[in-house]
C-alpha cells in the first residue's frame, strides 16, 4: 500500500527535483505493474490489452481500476518483465535474458522485421560490432501499418533508403528509459536529424510521437527499445507547415492577423489543433467576420488552438485539462483510436511532428469565451434565457463594444406560467438579470448593490459555499466573454419591492403573527431598512390559540417580544446560500441560537421545514413555517403562559421553572432612519434632518422615567414654546451613541425652523434602587 502512495503522489505532485522524476515515470509504473502480478510469480509484470487491439499497456492506477484505456474495455495479461524470461516447469520467469549484441538483440525482443531489414541492408555488421548504440526498433506489427507507398521504396532501395530509414532509428550512445528526460532532443546516426524524446507522468515515452512498447532490452554493444510505429523525419517548424500546407490556409490567415504565426516559428514544444478550412467554412459568416475583425478577439481564438506542451497523441490514455496559450483549458482525451477535444472526436489526423512541436488536424473551430459576445456565452443548459433574450429583442441591445453581466436562470427555473407571461412583462423580468456593467464573481462582495438596466437595485450575498443574489444563488460556470460576463443561477431573480412589514401586512397567511408584533412594538424593526431574517409562522400555527390566550400572551409584553424575537436574526439568509447537509447556527435577537441545514432543497429550521423559502424584502428575507419557533433553553415561569405555549408548541418539551421571569429586550439592536430634506423658514432654505429614533430603557432602581420627544405638527408649535418654557432646563440628548448636555437656547436654535416638538413624560414603576435616564431626539 505504502508503494501505490508513493508513485500516486510523485505522479502528480512534482518536487524540486524534477527533471530527475519526470525521467523515471516509465520505471515506476514497470514497478507498479510487478507488484500487480506478484502472485503470478517473480519478474512478471501485469499489462493492460485494448479489447479488439494488439495495444498494450504497463497502465497507471486510474486506468487499471477502470478496467478500460481511451474508453474501451482492457483484458489483463501477464508477461515476464524486460530482461526476464520464462524456464520450462518453473513458475514466473526466474531466468535473466540472455544478453547479445544490438543485432541478437532484436531478435530476442520479437522485431523481427527489423532484424531481417537490418541484415538485407547490410547494417548487420554495425549492429554486431564494436560501440555504444541506441536503437528505436520498430516492432513487425509498426512496419505493417506503414504507409504502402513509403514501405515499397525503402524495400526497392534497401542499400540506401532503408539503410538511411534504420539509422534514424539509432543514437549513437545508450539511453536506457530513465536517461530520456522530457523534451531532451537527440541527434540521430543519419544526418544529425532530430529525435524528440517525451517522457509523460503516466509512464509513456515517446520518440517523434511513437510510443516506447518494450524498453530497457540491454545489449553488450548497447540498449533495444520496442516502438510502435517508424519514425518518419521530423521537419521544420509548426509555422512552416502551416505556411505550405494549402488545407490550413484560413488558420493561415487568422494566424497571421493576430499576429501569432511567428511564435510557431520559435523554439518550443507545442501541440497545435490545427482546424482545417472546411472547418472554418462551417462556421456561422457574422461570428467569423467579427472575431476576425477584433484582433483581441482573433488572437485569443488562435492561441485558444496551442498547448504550451507537447502531446502527442499515444500518450493520452485518458482524458486530461491542458492550458492553452490563451491561458483557459482545454480537455484532451481519447475514445478507443480517436482523440478528443472536449469531449468532441473532431481529430482528423494526428502526430505531425515537427522540430518544436506537434500538430493535430481538427475538423471544428474551438472558439474560446474570451472571443464570444456574452450573450453567446450560455451553455445548454440557459438555452431558455438566451432564446427568450432574442425574441425580445434584448440580444441585439448588447453592442460589442458596451459591457455586461448577464445573471442567467437555468432552463428549469422557468416555469410554464412565466413563460406564458405578457411579453411586456417577461421583457421587465429579463431587464433585471442584466447588469450595464462587466463584474466578474471574484469581484462581488457581500452588501454589494448591483443596478439592472431596468432600474432595479439587485443585493449580492456572500456566504461560506455560495454567492447569491437576492433569492437566486449561483452555481459553477461563470464565463467571461469579449464584452462581460455571465454568471449562471439557480431561479429567476425577484427582486424586492416591499419592506418586511409590508409582505406581512400584504400577506393574510401571516395576520396572526403580525398583530403579535405590532402588540409587541416591534412594527418599526420590520418597517425600517436593515438586514434581518424573519422566519414567519403562517396563522395555521395559531389555530389553538384562543382570543382569551392572545390576551394573556400580549399582556406580558416581555415574554411576546422573547417569543418574536427569537425569530429574528440580522443578516439575510437565502436558504440556498446554506451549505447542504450541514448545520448552520444563527444567533436571534432575542439571544437564543436557531439552527438551519438545507436537506433535499427543503430548508429546516429547528429540525422544521420552511414551507416556502426566500421571499425577498427591501430590509430582508422570509422563511415560511408552520408551527412557532421557540427556544428549547428558555423556561417558563407562570403556569398560565406554560398551558399557552404547550399548546402552540408540541415538537420540543417546554421548561418550567417557576419564578423565572423573561428578560426585557430594548429596541437598541436597530438603527434609525435618517432622512435629510430642504425646508423654506422665513424665506430661506435651511436643510433639515429627520431621525426616528425609538426610546432606549435602562433599568437600575425602582423608578422609570423616559422623554421622548417627536415631531409634531404647526398647530402644537405655541404648546411647544410653553412647555420649553415652563417645564424645560435640560434635556438629554442621546444621538448614535453620543451623549451630552443642551441648554434651553441650543435647544431652541435646534428645533428652530423644524416641524413643532412636544414632550411627553410617562412614568412606570418598577422594583429596585435608583433609575438612570437617557432621552433620544425622535423626528418621525
Amino acid at each position: 500500500m505504502k508503494i501505490f502512495f508513493l508513485f500516486t503522489f510523485s505522479t502528480f505532485f512534482w518536487s524540486p527535483f524534477e527533471q530527475a522524476a519526470a525521467s523515471v515515470h516509465y520505471d515506476k509504473i514497470l514497478t507498479h505493474s510487478r507488484i500487480r502480478a506478484r502472485d503470478q510469480g517473480q519478474n512478471v509484470c501485469a499489462l493492460q490489452q485494448v479489447m479488439g487491439t494488439k495495444k498494450k499497456y504497463f497502465s497507471t492506477c486510474r486506468n487499471w481500476y477502470q478496467g478500460a484505456i481511451c474508453g474501451k474495455k482492457a483484458t489483463v495479461l501477464y508477461e515476464c518483465c524486460p530482461g526476464y524470461m520464462k524456464m520450462d516447469g518453473m513458475r514466473g520467469c526466474p531466468a535473466v535474458a540472455p544478453i547479445d549484441h544490438v543485432y541478437g538483440t532484436l531478435g530476442i525482443v520479437g522485431a523481427t522485421s527489423t532484424q531481417q531489414y537490418s541484415d538485407i541492408s547490410k547494417l548487420r555488421e554495425e549492429l554486431e560490432g564494436r560501440g555504444s548504440f541506441t536503437f528505436f526498433a520498430p516492432s513487425s506489427e509498426a512496419w505493417e501499418q506503414l504507409d504502402s507507398e513509403i514501405h515499397r521504396n525503402l524495400i526497392d532501395n534497401v542499400n540506401i533508403e532503408l539503410y538511411n530509414a534504420l539509422h534514424h532509428h539509432m543514437v549513437n550512445k545508450r539511453m536506457l528509459t530513465k536517461d530520456l528526460k522530457n523534451g531532451m532532443t537527440l541527434v540521430s546516426m543519419y544526418n544529425d536529424q532530430k529525435l524528440l524524446i517525451n517522457h509523460y507522468p503516466n509512464g509513456v515515452v515517446t520518440v517523434n510521437c511513437a510510443r516506447v512498447i518494450y524498453g530497457n532490452q540491454i545489449a553488450t554493444n548497447g540498449v533495444v527499445h520496442v516502438i510502435d510505429r517508424v519514425l518518419t523525419a521530423v521537419g521544420n517548424t509548426i509555422q512552416d507547415f502551416i505556411e505550405v500546407e494549402d488545407d490550413l490556409s484560413s488558420l493561415r490567415a487568422a494566424a497571421i492577423t493576430s499576429d501569432v504565426l511567428d511564435i510557431l516559428g520559435k523554439p518550443g514544444h507545442y501541440t497545435l489543433f490545427a482546424p482545417t478550412n472546411e472547418a472554418f467554412e462551417r462556421l456561422p459568416r457574422g461570428l467569423l467576420e467579427r472575431i476576425m475583425g477584433d484582433k483581441v478577439a482573433s488572437e485569443a481564438l488562435v492561441k485558444f488552438h496551442i498547448l504550451n506542451t507537447l502531446q502527442c497523441s499515444e500518450a493520452i490514455t485518458g482524458g486530461a485539462a491542458y492550458e492553452t496559450l490563451e491561458g483557459n483549458t482545454v480537455e484532451v482525451g481519447c475514445d478507443g483510436e480517436s482523440l478528443t477535444v472536449n469531449g468532441v472526436k473532431m481529430v482528423k489526423r494526428k502526430d505531425i511532428v515537427t522540430s518544436n512541436g506537434v500538430i493535430h488536424l481538427i475538423d471544428e473551430v474551438l472558439i474560446p469565451d474570451s472571443a464570444k459576445q456574452v450573450i453567446e456565452l450560455g451553455g445548454a443548459q440557459q438555452t431558455t434565457f438566451t432564446d427568450l433574450m432574442i425574441q425580445l429583442g434584448l440580444a441585439s441591445s448588447l453592442r460589442p463594444e458596451g459591457q455586461y453581466t448577464l445573471l442567467v436562470p437555468l432552463n428549469g427555473a422557468f416555469s410554464d406560467d412565466t413563460l406564458r407571461m405578457d411579453q411586456r412583462r417577461l421583457k421587465t423580468i429579463l431587464q433585471n438579470h442584466i447588469i450595464n456593467v462587466k463584474v466578474g464573481l471574484n469581484e462581488l462582495y457581500n452588501g454589494q448593490e448591483l443596478e439592472t438596466i431596468g432600474g432595479k437595485l439587485l443585493r449580492v450575498f456572500l456566504y461560506r459555499t455560495a454567492v447569491c443574489i437576492e433569492n437566486s444563488c449561483m452555481v459553477r460556470g461563470s464565463k467571461e466573454g469579449r464584452n462581460g460576463f455571465i454568471h449562471i443561477l439557480r431561479q429567476i431573480i425577484n427582486p424586492a419591492e416591499k419592506t418586511l412589514h409590508e409582505m406581512l401586512r400584504n400577506d393574510k397567511r401571516f395576520s396572526v403573527f403580525l398583530s403579535l408584533v405590532k402588540a409587541a412594538d416591534l412594527d418599526d424593526v420590520l418597517s425600517q431598512p436593515g438586514k434581518w431574517t424573519l422566519f414567519v409562522p403562517t396563522n395555521d400555527a395559531f389555530k389553538s390559540l384562543t382570543d382569551d390566550d392572545k390576551d394573556i400572551l400580549i399582556r406580558d409584553k416581555n415574554a411576546l417580544r422573547n417569543i418574536l424575537l427569537y425569530h429574528l436574526t440580522q443578516g439575510v439568509f437565502i436558504g440556498s446560500g446554506f451549505e447542504p447537509g450541514v448545520t448552520n447556527i444563527l444567533k436571534t435577537i432575542q439571544g437564543g441560537k436557531l439552527y438551519l441545514k438545507t436537506v433535499n432543497d427543503t430548508l429546516l429550521v429547528n429540525e422544521l421545514k420552511s414551507r416556502e423559502s426566500d421571499l425577498m424584502a427591501t430590509n430582508g428575507v422570509i422563511h415560511v413555517i408552520d408551527k412557532l419557533l421557540y427556544p428549547a433553553d428558555l423556561p417558563v415561569g407562570n403556569d398560565q403562559l406554560l398551558t399557552i405555549l404547550k399548546k402552540l408548541i408540541k415538537y420540543i418539551q417546554i421548561k418550567f421553572v417557576r419564578g423565572s421571569a423573561f428578560k426585557e429586550i430594548p429596541l437598541t439592536f436597530y438603527k434609525p432612519i435618517i432622512k435629510t430634506y430642504t425646508k423654506i423658514i422665513d424665506g430661506r432654505p435651511v436643510e433639515v434632518t429627520e431621525k426616528k429614533v425609538t426610546e432606549e430603557r435602562i433599568i437600575q432602581g425602582p423608578e422609570i422615567k423616559y422623554t421622548r420627544i417627536t415631531a409634531g405638527g404647526s398647530d402644537n408649535e405655541e404648546k411647544l414654546k410653553k412647555l420649553l418654557e415652563d417645564e424645560v432646563t435640560k434635556v438629554t440628548k442621546f444621538i448614535e451613541g453620543d451623549g451630552h448636555l443642551l441648554e434651553d437656547e441650543e435647544i431652541k436654535r435646534l428645533l428652530q425652523g423644524e416641524a413643532p416638538v412636544r414632550k411627553e413624560q410617562p412614568t412606570r414603576r418598577t422594583q429596585g434602587g435608583t433609575a438612570r435616564r437617557r432621552t433620544r431626539l425622535a423626528y418621525p
